[in-house]
């Protein structure tokens, strides 16, 4: 498999959504397609209809509202 630039294609609702220079590993034997994660995941927070707006600590999840208390040091 090798790296290189494709258009990747993906429906957002009903609309066909483009993006072109998507990294993606492709074989050079059958074609398959494998896309880059991180690109992907960078995709999937662009698109994201809940991106960008602000969170109530309300709508946080009790783990992400407590603070992060440090571990003890041990000797």
């Amino acid at each position: 498999m090798h790296l290189q630039m494709i258009t990747y294609f993906t429906w957002l609702g009903d609309e066909l959504i483009t993006v072109p220079n998507f990294p993606a590993w492709i074989c050079d034997v059958c074609g398959r397609r494998e896309y880059d994660q991180k690109a992907r995941l960078w995709l999937t927070a662009l698109l994201n209809p809940e991106s960008g707006k602000k969170v109530s600590r309300k709508q946080l999840p009790p783990r992400a509202q407590k603070p992060h208390s440090p571990r003890p040091a041990t000797d």
